[in-house]
């Protein structure tokens, strides 16, 4: 088994997206959240009603562009961002992150997701979704879409404890994670799995339990987030009823880099902290130092002398 040894470049003992779509395309290649304007089964009553309980309004979109505007006009908002903090000689992976991004029609699907290939400099698509909102059909389109460009689906799972699934309104199963999973592999489709650190009632071991679980199917990547109280949702009033505590930052560290060696060393790290908006963040406020956490992950990896896939076993 090939270990993930520190890169040369950035020093990193995990494999980075930035390196690895880097070596992938030739130069840096960035991501441009869109907004399509989807719905979500868990609010809209088809699975639930008020969303999960950690969910801001925005559906997690809150760097998304505005729906109201055309996928080429956000594209284009947004670029003009990025440009003016990493120069214009730059690759783009439009990224469909707001609320459930396989939730609609297949046809609108289809032109909302063929809009945003066509954008210039655009070499790939990424399409968060929850497991439970693939059908036979979509997985089928993208299967397709998959031999034609660069395609990564970012599967919403959080934990594979069904009992903290139902605590946070999720109204999925780590069984219905499966089938959807299963559904997108079979055809050839990226999977990036989402979870989240610091779930109320979870334990460490509980959380490196899900990485473990994630580590036995044939993920493409991961995202690992630091579970955020945001101002304004169900987990706020929990929180201020103070019906669980928040992650301090070197627990947070801890338990990534535990995640981090039970992970295949071919696992490609989207994301080790979340971005959540600092006007609205009530706890832990320390996670909004995002390269504060970095570099606590960093440095206890060298002081493990670890690195990602170290304690992997097929």
């Amino acid at each position: 088994m090939e270990i993930i040894l520190p890169d040369p470049e950035t020093g990193k003992r995990y494999n980075a997206q930035s390196a690895y779509l880097k070596k992938r395309f030739g130069k840096k290649t960035v991501k441009i959240s869109l907004n399509g304007g989807f719905g979500c089964p868990n609010r809209d009553g088809t699975k639930g009603v008020g969303g999960c309980t950690y969910c801001s309004a925005k559906g997690g979109g809150d760097f998304g562009g505005d729906p109201a505007e055309s996928i080429s006009r956000q594209f284009e908002d947004v670029r003009g961002r990025l440009e003016k903090k990493w120069g214009n000689d730059l690759l783009y992976i439009p990224y469909f992150q707001a609320n459930t991004g396989t939730y609609a029609p297949l046809e609108r699907l289809k032109i909302l997701y063929e809009e945003a290939l066509a954008q210039k400099n655009a070499v790939g698509l990424a399409v968060s979704t929850r497991p439970d909102c693939i059908s036979a059909e979509t997985a089928d389109y993208l299967g397709k879409l998959s031999e034609r460009t660069y395609l990564t689906v970012e599967l919403g799972l959080q934990t594979v404890h069904d009992r903290t699934a139902a605590r946070l309104n999720r109204c999925h199963t780590y069984r219905d994670f499966l089938y959807g999973f299963k559904l997108l592999r079979s055809r050839g489709v990226n999977v990036c799995v989402h979870i989240i650190n610091g779930l109320p009632g979870e334990t460490p071991r509980m959380m490196l339990e899900t990485a473990e679980k994630l580590a036995e199917l044939d993920i493409h990547g991961i995202k690992i987030h630091q579970l955020h109280v945001i101002r304004g949702t169900a987990l706020a009033e929990q929180y201020g009823r103070g019906e669980f505590t928040v992650l301090e930052p070197e627990d947070y560290v801890e338990i990534v880099c535990d995640q981090l060696e039970a992970l295949p060393p071919s696992v490609i790290v989207e994301r080790l902290t979340g971005d959540g908006d600092k006007r609205d963040l009530i706890a832990p406020l320390k996670s909004a130092d995002k390269k504060a956490v970095l570099n606590g992950i960093d440095k206890e990896l060298r002081r493990r002398g670890s690195v990602q896939g170290i304690r992997f076993e097929k």
